[in-house]
């Protein structure tokens, strides 16, 4: 079966900024696209203005995109299923997908996070999910990353993307597939290196907004920007990542764009708490999932699982979980012994 066949059905599990984006993206190509959300009242509201108004206003839906929130009609028949849901969401939304996923499907996460309890990065989620239900897709799972903000994807400004996938021949079709002439997507192997990098930049990012919050200075950021990624290309070359994918667009990439962008939720927290908002304060004002938060916690568990060091990830969740103070965590870093970069 050709993935790239414009008669294949494309599932978008997740209705938020991200997902809205791809759905449309992919329904703009004009593949045939079914965009899953869970709250009822949502898909109605989309489904009466063709847009995401709550999301991702003025993208407005065209033919080729249904709205469900059903999630056996979503995967019915789809070819390609893209899972696009909060990492904390992620496995229960899972299992259900695979209650009803066709036998040849392949599954993509374009998800950046790490499952608190388990400290599985969301391919691991999946591929336990399956081996648990017998299903037999391991080779098909798929993961997209790289520095895309949802709004310029969906105003279709120039985005360059990663697609990860251990069988060459799918990631070749989804390239295809995903690819166009405003958004230039590259094949990678390395599942691993790009899910630690894309969930891992989202702490950073919370770092360097806190930095900025500050008022620390440009300096300040880029120096949070580069250990940053040492600390992540650590903990990905401990877990069996590629090298090299750290210096890609998954790594280095996603990292500076979620660092400095002004688009960035996590980088927005950051400012926030930089300047003295309470943290639950912020969560109340905010109205779409900052996934730095829980990836801070679940990747210092795993910092601490695997012996490794990671200064910046600490302080960050010592801010987040113990209530530190800002200008004394970053006190607290510079104030570590010195030593060779």
């Amino acid at each position: 079966m050709k993935l790239n066949h414009r008669n294949n059905k494309i599932a978008v599990i997740g209705a938020g900024s991200w997902g809205t984006a791809l759905a449309g993206y992919l329904a703009g190509k004009e593949y045939v696209v079914s965009l899953w959300g869970h709250r009822k009242d949502r898909i109605e509201e989309l489904k009466k203005y063709r847009e995401n108004r709550k999301y991702l206003p003025g993208l407005l839906f065209n033919e080729y995109i249904s709205l469900t929130c059903d999630i056996g009609d979503a995967v019915q028949k789809a070819s390609i299923v893209c899972m696009v849901v909060p990492s904390h969401g992620f496995r229960e939304v899972f299992k259900n997908v695979v209650k009803n996923i066709t036998s040849h499907a392949c599954i993509i996460s374009a998800v950046k996070g790490i499952e608190n309890n388990s400290l599985m990065t969301m391919s691991q989620v999946m591929t336990q999910v399956l081996e648990e239900n017998n299903k037999n897709h391991l080779a098909h799972l798929s993961v997209l990353s790289g520095p895309s903000f949802a709004r310029e994807v969906a105003d279709g400004l120039p985005t360059a993307i990663t697609i990860g996938s251990r069988d060459k021949s799918y990631a070749r079709e989804l390239q295809l597939i995903f690819g166009s002439d405003i958004l230039r997507v590259y094949t990678s192997s390395d599942i691993m290196g790009i899910e630690i990098c894309a969930a891992l930049k989202n702490v950073v990012a919370i770092a360097a907004g806190i930095s900025d919050g500050l008022n620390f200075g440009l300096n300040a950021r880029s120096a949070i920007i580069t250990r940053g990624l040492v600390e992540i290309s650590r903990l990905g070359l401990k877990m069996g990542a590629d090298k090299d994918t750290f210096s890609g667009l998954s790594g280095i990439g996603d990292l500076i764009l979620t660092c400095t962008g002004d688009l960035s939720r996590n980088r927005s927290v950051g400012i926030n708490l930089g300047r003295g908002k309470k943290l639950k304060d912020i969560l109340n004002e905010m109205d779409m999932v900052a996934e730095g938060i829980k990836t801070t916690e679940s990747g210092y568990k795993l910092a601490k699982k695997h012996g490794v060091e990671m200064p910046i990830l600490e302080q960050v969740y010592e801010i987040l979980y113990k209530e530190k103070d800002c200008a004394k965590a970053v006190q607290d870093l510079l104030g570590r012994e010195l030593k060779e970069e």
